[in-house]
């Protein structure tokens, strides 16, 4: 991973962590134990879900950049869908709270998102790429034959 891609993780990465273990000691506080282990569930899975997703996105970017558009938009189906396979698996689960699980998974997405959008703010990125010095252009030495 290219360092500005491992810095853009970084970026959203570590603001998506601090927010979700203030809502696991929040949940944990409301809910107890089973709220705590709801909420850290929820969060481990936004990050899970948004790391690979950013990771596909940049590697659909640098590779196949004419898919872009639609990759971003069968990302996101794919995540909803394996969120609601994941919600239908565990409908009926007594191992957490779904609330405290809901409450995790809702900051985590909006904090990685707001994350995201900030790094890319402040990123340096080019939109037309620099003159490279190219060999098969002439050299001025400062006199002419």
């Amino acid at each position: 991973m290219p360092s500005n891609d491992a810095r853009n993780l970084l970026q959203t990465a570590v603001p998506t962590a601090a927010a979700g273990a203030i809502a696991v000691a929040v949940s944990a506080g409301v809910a107890g134990g089973k709220g705590a282990i709801g909420a850290a569930v929820g969060v481990v899975l936004a990050i899970l879900f948004m790391g690979i997703g950013l990771y596909v996105l940049q590697w659909t970017a640098k590779s196949l950049p004419y898919l872009f558009q639609a990759m971003g938009l069968m990302l996101y189906v794919a995540q909803l869908l394996l969120l609601i396979i994941f919600m239908g698996l565990f409908k009926d689960t007594s191992l957490f709270n779904p609330r405290a699980f809901a409450a995790g998974l809702v900051v985590s997405t909006l904090v990685w998102m707001a994350a995201q959008a900030r790094a890319h703010m402040k990123a340096k990125i080019f939109y037309v790429e620099p003159d490279s010095e190219r060999s098969d252009r002439p050299t001025t030495t400062g006199s002419r034959p």
